[in-house]
């Protein structure tokens, strides 16, 4: 029997076993790193965290496919809620030196790698529109 829909399974799976194991043991480096109040052992987590982006960044070049509209909303919020969380702790007081660069690492890289994937993807003006949203009248006028 053959399945209809193999390489979108097969990329399914990939990405699964990826981020299952560089990114759940990115995750763990890395609070393992705030809970030891350790900035270099946080950073060896975002560094796994980042080369499990780039390894779905690769499958998706193999299977000649983009982040599907559910890996990007999940990728985007989980970003905005650990984010907020963030936010919340250093608004309270509750980071530690150590915590906050570290804080600060895992978002900065994240973002900058995030930026870097649509520059080099999409172009600068591919990138920007991505997300600019014409007005209703800037589209008739296209036409």
């Amino acid at each position: 029997m053959m399945i209809a829909n193999r390489p979108h399974i097969e990329r399914t799976i990939l990405i699964f076993a990826i981020w299952g194991v560089l990114g759940f043991l990115g995750l763990g480096v890395f609070l393992e790193g705030m809970k030891s109040d350790l900035w270099p052992l946080s950073s060896a987590g975002v560094l796994l965290i980042v080369f499990a982006f780039v390894a779905h960044i690769i499958v998706n070049g193999i299977f000649k496919a983009e982040f599907s509209p559910g890996e990007a909303a999940l990728g985007i919020g989980v970003y905005g809620i650990l984010g907020l969380v963030f936010i919340v702790s250093a608004a309270t007081g509750g980071l530690t030196m150590a915590d906050y660069y570290s804080g600060l690492t895992l978002f900065g890289v994240l973002a900058v790698g995030f930026l870097a994937y649509l520059f080099t993807r999409h172009g600068l003006r591919g990138a920007f529109s991505r997300f600019h949203i014409k007005s209703i009248g800037a589209q008739e006028e296209s036409l």
